[in-house]
Parts: C-alpha cells; structure tokens; sequence
C-alpha cells in the first residue's frame, strides 16, 4: 500500500528529529528516484539543475517553470513511498504571494521543498533582507498549513557573497520568520560549517559533491549538520559518465567503458521495487 501524504511527512519530520545526520540525495527523475530508494535512502530531495540537464538546457533556462518543475517532482514522489523534498528555487516570483502560492502547489504531493533568496538577476542576485524574510514568512505559512517541511536558503555563497555573518543573520531571520529547516549552500570548511549550526536553533541541511567539499557525513553531524544533500552532483556524475564513454568511442574506437557500466539485470532489479 503507497504512503499517504501525511505518513511522508511524519517519517520526514522524524529524519530531522532523530541523532545524527541523514543524506537526503537528489534524484532528477522516476528511474533515478527507485534507483536511489532501492538503495536504502530514506528520504529524497529533487533537482532543478538535474531537471534541466534531462530535458537539455540549463538550470536558468526559461523553460524551467514552476509547472515543469512541480511536474517532475511529481513524477519523483510518485516514483517511491519515500518522503520527497522539492527544490523549489526562488518560489518563481518575487512577491511573498506567489512564494506561498508555490508552497501550497508542491503540498499536494510533496513531504517539504525549499526557498531560496536569490532573485535571479545576476546584477542584485540576493534579495533584501526584509524582502526574504517576508517571503520565507509567507512561506511558512502555507507549509504549515499543508504538513509541508520547508527549508529557508540563503543563497550568499553561491552567488559571489561569501559573507557569513550575513548569511547567519538571514538564517536566523528566516528560522523566526517559520521555517522548518535551514540552508546555507556553498560553505567549504567545517568551521564556517559549525559556526552557521552553533548560530541557528533549527536543523541544517548542507551541500555536498560540489569541488572543496569532501566532507564524511561523520564529519559533517559532528560539526552539527541534520542534513546532507548533493544537488545536481549526482545528475553531473551521471552525465560525467555518459561523456567519458562516448569520447572513448568517438577518439579511439573503443568499448571498454562496458566494464564499468550497470548490469542489465541490476537495473531491472532496483526498477522492479521490493517485492510485495
């Protein structure tokens, strides 16, 4: 029988409740989702950036709308019983509005998701401070109306602002403004690491599979992370295979990339789910 929506959010709450760090890694489709619960995850966290790379363009592409991106996180939460997190990206609007109208679209399937606060202008990547804890406010709202998890992201580091007392304030505003879970993306050393968790009262997700950050997942809930996500790392090591078989076609004539590729049998096995 498939979890209900209220049985994910409850065992993706008790993740965040439990000792210890959990992963939480990135599916960007159906096929990818079993492969990972097949695996042994407990929880899954979808990937706009993956998204985009399966469909051929990039992760800013205009093409990527809430739509298509609410559509394929569907698609990944339906795929297993596993809780399913959404990225969520900037909520596709500025205003504090849609930020909650977008929430409240990703609960009709989704066990949580999160919001960042850059606005997608590379000449003022970051929302104001006031702005993004209105949005996260709203947010909250509508994801505790709607047994949703929602994690605040501040977005400083990936965009050129390596500022992390900033980053700390934004956190702490977001985590009184509601939010469940919070993220700061991009750190590449266990202090900064420790310094954001030692600041907040609220879990902390934490990026991995990105170059500078070959933290273990020991490492990582002994400084304080709850959580451990890779992104689009997965997707990219995926698409890194893919690329390396192909020039070793193309430049040399040659198949020895089948050696390292997946059974056929061991695909079918993780696609056909647990025997019932």
């Amino acid at each position: 029988m498939a979890a209900t929506h209220q049985e994910k959010f409850k065992a993706f709450r008790a993740l965040h409740e439990r000792p210890g760090a959990f992963v939480i890694p990135n599916p960007w489709d159906p096929g990818s989702a079993k492969i990972l619960a097949a695996l042994g995850f407990e929880a899954l966290a979808t990937t706009s950036a993956g998204c985009a790379f399966s469909r051929g363009y990039l992760d800013s592409a205009p093409e990527m709308t809430r739509d298509v991106i609410l559509q394929n996180a569907k698609e990944i939460a339906d795929a297993t019983s596993l809780p399913v997190s959404a990225d969520l990206q900037n909520g596709f609007g500025h205003t504090p509005n849609i930020c909650a109208e977008t929430i409240r679209l990703a609960a009709a399937g989704l066990a949580g998701g999160s919001i960042e606060d850059s606005t997608g202008d590379p000449k003022n990547p970051i929302y104001d401070f006031q702005l993004a804890t209105e949005r996260v406010a709203a947010a909250a709202e509508a994801a505790h109306a709607s047994q949703f998890l929602l994690t605040a992201r501040a977005e400083n580091f990936l965009h050129g602002r390596p500022d992390l007392d900033d980053t700390i304030r934004r956190l702490q505003s977001f985590s009184k403004a509601g939010a469940d879970v919070l993220y700061a993306p991009g750190l590449t050393s266990l202090d900064a690491i420790r310094t954001v968790c030692a600041s907040v009262s609220r879990p902390v997700n934490v990026l991995m599979g990105f170059a500078g950050a070959t933290f273990s997942v020991e490492e990582l809930a002994t400084v304080g992370a709850k959580r451990i996500s890779i992104g689009g790392s997965f997707a990219r090591a995926a698409l890194g295979a893919l690329v390396r078989a192909a020039r070793e076609v193309k430049e040399k004539g040659t198949f020895t990339y089948s050696a390292d590729a997946l059974p056929s049998a061991e695909v079918k096995r993780y696609l056909a789910g647990p025997k019932q």
